[in-house]
């Protein structure tokens, strides 16, 4: 997924969060750090957020369930991604694969993943701290081999 597709994908869904979460356009809008005026034609899909109400968005809603069913991940993982395109994301706890995951290989106590919505991958230690993530198949492999060949 590419940063435009994603904020596209938020860009339709903003509506749907703000009615799962019982608020106003005008409150809304508020939180957003944007008019109604806009959040409007982003609703109706005439014109898409900007990256920074996208991120804001994330923050606020990130442990929004649907939006997490959506992207199959926490919102903020994914700003997070697309931001470091590739780059190592700070190590954080998972659940281990168990929902939206299916394994692609493992090496020693390390697993690689795909997400089965969004298609990204992850690399997870023996403890499930999610070690590297990327878009990349073959980034997602050179990092396993790498991870594993250190232990």
């Amino acid at each position: 997924m590419e940063k435009q597709q994603f904020i596209a994908l938020i860009s339709q869904k903003i509506k749907l969060v703000r009615t799962e979460q019982d608020y106003s356009q005008d409150k809304m809008a508020e939180l957003l750090g944007i008019s109604k005026k806009t959040l409007v034609q982003i609703e109706k899909g005439r014109s898409e957020a900007g990256w920074t109400t996208v991120v804001a968005f994330c923050a606020i809603f990130n442990r929004s369930e649907l939006l997490q069913t959506i992207l199959g991940d926490e919102p903020l993982y994914f700003v997070q991604l697309l931001t470091n395109k590739n780059e190592i994301v700070p190590k954080d706890k998972t659940l281990g694969g168990k929902v939206w995951w299916k394994e692609i290989e493992v090496r020693g106590e390390f697993r690689l993943q795909q997400n089965i919505i969004s298609s990204h991958y992850r690399i997870l230690d023996g403890e499930h701290f999610r070690m590297y993530s990327s878009f990349d198949l073959q980034d997602a492999k050179k990092r396993l081999q790498e991870l594993w060949q250190v232990v």
